[in-house]
């Protein structure tokens, strides 16, 4: 099998010949666009590499060059950015989950240094590198890894869900990273087909399919925040969400029990009193059924259902902008369906298709705009329920209406009903769109030929990847002799994570193991029977002329080019570089004529249209390629607004973090009460804080109430026991045992809320306080009933002494 060949079969591409001449002999080309003898084949042939090479020519300095020059690196720049909020959003999401322990100082030390890790930054004179071998090794591994796809795929439905979020990252924005290139594009898509085929074939419920929170759905979730993604949200949503939150007083809340709620607050506000037939907590039955709700909401429902059509125009008219990627997932979706359930309904179809359009790429950015940048700031109070009601209506079109638990929303049905057969049509249509398999097979055999395929990779993300291998290499690679297992026994065992600020990133060259780098990509197709000699030197003297037009700019606007003249043009000119080729041109030229390739006596007829072909084709290409910077460079710098966010959430983790600290160096070192604080040498008063109680408690009350389950005091004197309870700082109170007509508490008993909480957690019942046990729940809702309602709340104002308003907890006695 040749390199070509197992390219293909590495990931399941049929295995179509290129463009071959009858005889391999010289071939007369027709003005028609075929061959003497054959026809032009449909796949790739070397006529769209040179094609390819005139587009993206180094040579060249015209303005066309200038443009693609600043695309590519704005594209990079995107695809670097992406990653990078990826991984803050990640560990926002993390610190999100774990904040609410650390507000009471709950954790372990090791737990604690975990979480302040994710706000460390890289030390880029940090961390160790691979040596030469090993770099080798990892270079030959990963370039296996996106060469063929199906390995990834598989290990993405092995790994647990707790790991897919890291997978994720390697696969999405380092692996595949570049998410405006077409090879790398295409292989990940290539994946996606695998990983969505193999759902397919083990889910046996049709109504959970992709809809599930599984690693599948988090992969699809993930794929349509890249650059491609985010550029048509931005383009088509924002000036529609934008103009809806315009109207901040704009209430167009129609579920029946809120309205009747809001009705009676503003009827109480107005009058200062409430009629005896509007009841406060009546049933959705009751509210639903009053009449003043019900002229109340009618307005509201025509209006939602008009702003939702709009949403919805809007969509249908983006069809054409709709990311590739995202279409051709879409094909996917329906192209299973139906292949594993032949007799499925169009609309089934169009419902699974529409839970992942909208489900996972749509309603969530209408939803939370600013999460996508399409908004500045937060929307208000009702244009946000507004947004989500417009996402719920869009999702019930899209789906099979279910009002189990918003019965409400039934009221929306015509929109659902007049719009169906519309949101079905555009859903097929966004199948509608061709493969990719044949500029794949071009793109893979050029990458052969790449002296500088790099990868820029994290030491981690090279480790964890490597781990993850290792631990499922017995299902991904179950023979000896298949390349992954190779390569795995090859580079052994996976290291240990570094720390994160050593965690640098590097260059990792990527290679084949068993493919023979190209060193000529025209001869390796010549080799490979796919084209003659004769096609080479057509091609390439094809493409030096629209070099050398390019580089003219007094020829280049001439309609029907003389490529004699021109070729003389550059032979005689100042430039070396232009003279090398006008020389090189017309030999190339001569050489062609004497094969009867071409024919000096029509003027080289059909070279020169295909020239000028190439040449509108450039020149169209050149205010595409304008208008993408222009697109592109929103979306940059929305990705990096979204960056500069993410950083202040962490900024604002940092100083909580910092006052954690501050408030445990001042219990360590004082104590409950203590009046000073060290600072250094020095000794420091402490901001004197107001001491809250003591609340006097009876034995028999808190016995009554549950809160002593047991207690070791003589029944003839529990009359004479009380309990006094204050706080002397937030979060710290001490529970002081008394007995009447004594002065000094029997027993005092300093308790912190964190370790309340934590034994809450842990399951653990009663607290012992010698002569009686507390029930732990209870005596934490009485500690927040007591404490909480005081203007200087001991709860709230220790979350507010240390954290940010975008952090702040309620209290609730439980998590």
């Amino acid at each position: 099998m040749d390199s070509r060949d197992s390219i293909l079969a590495s990931y399941g591409i049929p295995n179509i010949p290129l463009a071959r001449s009858s005889n391999g002999g010289p071939n007369r080309r027709t003005t028609s666009g075929t061959i003497a003898g054959r026809t032009t084949s449909k796949r790739y042939s070397v006529t769209a590499l040179y094609s390819m090479a005139a587009e993206q020519d180094v040579e060249v300095e015209d303005e066309l060059a200038k443009a693609q020059k600043r695309l590519r690196e704005l594209k990079g720049r995107i695809s670097a950015q992406s990653k990078k909020n990826f991984v803050l959003e990640r560990d926002v999401r993390y610190l999100d989950s774990r904040i609410a322990l650390l507000i009471q100082n709950r954790m372990a030390l090791d737990e604690k240094q975990e979480v302040e890790s994710h706000l460390e930054d890289t030390d880029p004179e940090g961390g160790t590198f691979p040596d030469d071998r090993r770099l080798q090794q990892y270079g030959n591994l990963f370039f296996l890894l996106q060469t063929e796809p199906r390995h990834i795929a598989a290990l993405c439905r092995l790994v647990r869900i707790t790991e897919i979020d890291t997978l994720l990252q390697t696969v999405m924005f380092t692996l595949y990273g570049n998410q405006y290139e077409s090879r790398e594009e295409h292989l990940l898509l290539t994946m996606f087909q695998s990983v969505l085929s193999a759902q397919f074939e083990t889910t046996s419920d049709f109504n959970s399919l992709l809809r599930a929170n599984t690693p599948v759905s988090r992969m699809m979730t993930t794929y349509t925040r890249r650059g491609p993604g985010q550029s048509y949200l931005k383009s088509v949503l924002s000036e529609r969400i934008n103009s809806l939150i315009e109207h901040k007083d704009l209430n167009l809340e129609i579920n029946p029990l809120t309205v009747y709620e809001q009705m009676i607050k503003k009827i109480e506000e107005d009058t200062g009193s409430l009629p005896d037939h509007l009841p406060r907590g009546v049933t959705p039955d009751v509210a639903a059924a009053n009449s003043d709700v019900q002229s109340i909401i009618a307005p509201r429902i025509t209006m939602l259902m008009e702003i939702a059509n709009s949403f919805l125009q809007t969509i249908i008219d983006s069809i054409e902008q709709v990311p590739y990627g995202i279409r051709w997932i879409c094909k996917q979706i329906r192209s299973l369906t139906k292949r594993k359930y032949p007799d499925c309904t169009e609309f089934a179809i169009c419902s699974l298709i529409g839970g992942f359009f909208f489900l996972r790429f749509v309603n969530p950015a209408i939803v939370t705009p600013q999460g996508y940048m399409l908004v500045d700031g937060i929307p208000g109070k009702y244009p946000r329920r507004t947004l989500t009601l417009i996402a719920k209506m869009l999702q019930n079109l899209a789906n099979k209406p279910s009002y189990a638990k918003e019965e409400y929303m039934r009221m929306l049905n015509p929109f659902v009903e007049v719009n169906k057969q519309r949101i079905n049509k555009f859903l097929l249509e966004l199948c509608e769109i061709g493969d990719f398999y044949e500029s794949l097979e071009m793109d893979q055999y050029m990458a052969l030929s790449k002296k500088d395929l790099l990868l820029h990779i994290t030491l981690n993300e090279v480790y964890n990847t490597h781990a993850l291998l290792v631990q499922h290499q017995d299902v991904l690679a179950p023979s000896e002799k298949s390349h992954l297992r190779i390569l795995l026994d090859d580079v052994g065992s996976a290291p240990i994570q570094v720390p994160r600020k050593e965690n640098k990133t590097i260059e990792l060259p990527l290679f084949s193991r068993w493919e023979t780098p190209i060193q000529d990509l025209a001869s390796a197709l010549m080799s490979d029977n796919s084209v003659t000699q004769n096609d080479i030197l057509y091609m390439e003297t094809k493409s030096i002329f629209v070099q050398i037009i390019r580089s003219l700019p007094r020829v280049a606007g001439k309609k029907t080019p003389d490529l004699l003249r021109i070729a003389e043009v550059a032979a005689t000119a100042k430039d070396a570089t232009l003279v090398r080729k006008g020389i090189k041109v017309k030999e190339m030229l001569r050489e062609l004529e004497e094969a009867g390739v071409i024919d000096r006596k029509d003027g080289y007829r059909l070279m020169t249209e295909e020239v000028g072909q190439e040449l509108t084709h450039l020149g169209n290409l050149r205010e595409k390629v304008k208008e993408e910077i222009r697109s592109l460079e929103a979306v940059f710098k929305t990705i990096c607004d979204h960056n500069n966010y993410l950083r202040s959430q962490l900024d604002s983790y940092k100083a909580y973090l910092q006052n954690v600290r501050q408030q445990t160096s001042k219990d360590s070192v004082g104590g409950p009460g203590s009046s000073v604080v060290k600072v250094g040498d020095k000794e420091k008063k402490p901001a004197k804080m107001k001491i809250l109680g003591p609340y006097k408690f009876t034995h028999a009350q808190l016995e009554k109430d549950g809160i002593i389950v047991e207690s070791n005091v003589p029944e003839n004197r529990r009359q004479n026991i009380y309990f006094n309870i204050k706080s002397p700082m937030p979060g710290t109170f001490i529970i002081a045992l008394h007995y009447k007509g004594r002065d000094a508490a029997i027993l005092e008993m300093d308790l912190k809320l964190d370790d309340l909480l934590e034994k809450q957690q842990d399951n653990v019942i009663s607290l012992d306080l010698e002569y009686v046990q507390l029930n732990v729940n209870k005596i934490l809702s009485l500690l927040n009933k007591t404490f909480s309602k005081r203007k200087t709340d001991a709860f709230g104002a220790w979350s507010k002494l240390c954290l940010p308003p975008c952090v702040q907890y309620p209290f609730n006695g439980s998590y």
